[in-house]
């Protein structure tokens, strides 16, 4: 861990050099809608916006981290819980262009606070943090104070729409409303029509009035009786209203009574409306300047709501591609935060995230494809080896000068996903210039698009079960072919566990492996089919004998992939790997090994490499 930290610094101090003291421009509360303008302009003239999220933590226990055994519905399980307990303090983003071999970047980098502004309990009232996350932030100079004091609160739209309910929302124009000619009028309708026609004409009559007087008490008399108010200097009335079949009713007679009236609807805390004020205008250039004004009161009201999320809902509203390092983690997050709730599954998430977000580039997806790279630990180190091993000068240009409370690294990350994925480009021969246009280039990325890291929809649908190559490199196998093992004697390690099943059961004569996922939890992979049920059988059996029976007598136990899944569907995460398989299994007393239809589909990507170190514990 601390070596891979201080490659990541090192980088980061490489690139820092390297843009000549330019920095990221840092933006809080008291700067926020300052920016804003800026940021528009920046993400319409890129071509792409990269995005990297510094949060409050990702996992509590190592098998929490993306493992090697892990499918597509496992690893979403674990972006939504990461994203439900923990918080996301910093959101760097980078709109950005490649010309040729420059790379034109406009860094932000904006310091967020859970804060509930609102007094309604949203966006949250706690959060999870580790320990970890908050030292490496600390380490570079993060201001804690500067964050919960002028970070930027939010809330998501899902919780903006209950704050609106629950508080009352603003006066508000009659835009939301389907104004149009009303269905058969009962005789309820037609009655309260007429005396709201009849209202509306004696006010209108006694304000086109020449008669004025200067007593100030019969003027008071005269608006009480005629029901007329004041909307700053303009004359209005307030029409009450029952139901939102009133409401259509009185706004469909105002737009046939007269061209001079605005309607405003008045909410109630409720979440209903409360009544309909109309409000007489003396031009017509008069009542444009009303409803300007009426437009921006209630976009002046709904930035308080929105707070931060105004900075996601300008990046959906410009459909420019996103690119990200690890999507499905970093769009989980953006999800939870400032859309709503996760789904339990990843293709509702998938589905719900296209509709905001079009195209989500997975840059560790795209290096992929690059030979050497199939597993990259990190931003850092894969820069490291794209420039050790291939030629791809990428300049970087970033036009935004330090202020004087800039620090060195907030914000970074984004800057270098940027000249990842344009190095990376560079080597897979995708010409990023006129990215608009180029539809052979659009089709060379969609290969990257909506594939959240190493999981896609379509990942389960693949027939071919086990493909056997070298043990240094990847092998596809089937989930059934993996058995996980707790219950085992301290001290012992991955060789020595080998060595004693060896021999404690036939099934142990055909090729097999073990690792360790963590201290107490272990993996056995058979290559041949058929060898894990026999050893789930056997383990599980009573005719059980030899050193096997030796094993589980000690304590040692045996479970399926299909137990795994269920640990991470259930969100039994606040243990260690084998508490939480022992829980499930316990809770579940069907047979040993029965998967569902869709587990027996579903490969996984197995490598020796990839497996928990365990002295990075």
């Amino acid at each position: 861990m601390a070596s891979r930290f201080s490659s990541l610094q090192l980088q980061r101090r490489r690139l820092h050099i390297a843009t000549n003291q330019l920095s990221v421009r840092q933006i809080r509360n008291s700067d926020f809608y300052g920016c804003l303008g800026d940021l528009k302009n920046h993400i319409s003239d890129s071509d792409f916006i990269a995005l990297s999220l510094q949060n409050t933590g990702s996992s509590s226990f190592p098998w929490h981290r993306l493992q090697s055994f892990d499918t597509y519905d496992t690893a979403y399980c674990k972006a939504k819980y990461a994203a439900e307990k923990f918080q996301i303090l910093q959101f760097a983003l980078c709109p950005f262009s490649v010309r040729e071999s420059k790379l034109i970047a406009h860094p932000y980098n904006f310091h967020l606070f859970p804060r509930d502004d609102l007094n309604i309990g949203m966006p949250s009232y706690s959060f999870s943090c580790q320990v970890s996350h908050l030292t490496s932030m600390a380490h570079e100079g993060f201001d804690f104070d500067a964050c919960i004091y002028d970070g930027i609160s939010y809330l998501s739209r899902a919780q903006e729409s209950i704050a609106k309910v629950r508080i009352g929302r603003p006066i508000l124009t009659p835009s939301t409303y389907d104004v149009k000619s009303s269905s058969r009028q009962t005789i309820a309708d037609s009655v309260f029509v007429q005396r709201v026609k009849s209202r509306v004409k004696n006010w209108k009559d006694a304000c086109n009035s020449s008669t004025k007087t200067n007593d100030a008490l019969l003027s008071s008399l005269k608006k009480l009786i005629i029901g007329s108010e004041e909307y700053g200097s303009r004359p209005s009335m307030t029409i009450d209203v029952c139901s939102e079949r009133q409401v259509l009713l009185v706004l469909e007679l105002l737009s046939e009574f007269s061209d001079d009236l605005v309607p405003v609807v008045i909410p109630t805390k409720g979440g209903g409306t409360q009544a309909i004020r109309a409000i007489w205008t003396s031009s017509k250039e008069d009542k444009i300047l009303l409803e300007k004004e009426l437009q921006n009161l209630e976009e002046e009201e709904n930035k308080k709501f929105r707070g931060f999320r105004e900075v996601v809902d300008i990046i959906s509203a410009s459909q420019k591609p996103i690119v990200s390092y690890n999507s499905l983690n970093d769009f989980a997050f953006v999800h939870s935060k400032f859309l709503a709730p996760l789904p339990t599954g990843i293709d509702e998430f998938a589905s719900s995230l296209h509709l905001v977000f079009p195209r989500v580039l997975d840059v560790k997806h795209l290096i992929s494809k690059i030979g050497g790279l199939s597993k990259p630990t990190s931003i850092a180190s894969a820069l490291s080896y794209l420039k050790n091993h291939y030629f791809a000068p990428i300049d970087l240009d970033i036009p935004v000068e330090a202020t004087g409370n800039d620090r060195k690294f907030h914000g970074h990350n984004a800057i270098l996903v940027c000249h990842l994925f344009a190095k990376a480009c560079s080597v897979l021969k995708i010409d990023l210039g006129g990215v608009q246009s180029n539809n052979c280039l659009a089709s060379k990325l969609d290969g990257c698009a909506n594939v959240f890291g190493s999981f896609s929809p379509d990942h389960h649908k693949s027939e071919d079960e086990d493909i056997k190559i070298s043990t240094k490199n990847v092998r596809k196998i089937s989930c059934r072919h993996l058995v996980f093992l707790w219950g085992f004697r301290d001290g012992m390690t991955a060789r020595s566990m080998k060595t004693a099943l060896e021999g404690s059961h036939e099934v142990f004569c055909e090729e097999f492996d073990v690792r360790f996922v963590d201290k107490k939890c272990a993996i056995v992979v058979f290559w041949q089919p058929g060898l894990s049920e026999a050893f789930l059988d056997a383990i599980n059996s009573d005719g059980i004998v030899g050193c096997l029976k030796d094993m589980v007598s000690e304590g040692l136990k045996a479970t399926g992939y299909e137990t795994y899944k269920r640990v991470c569907r259930l969100g039994l995460w606040e243990a260690d790997l084998a508490e939480s398989l022992e829980r499930a299994t316990s809770e579940h007393h069907h047979s040993s090994f029965e998967a569902d239809p869709e587990t027996e589909r579903l490969d996984i990507y197995y490598s020796n490499d990839s497996i928990i170190n365990l002295a990075d514990l």
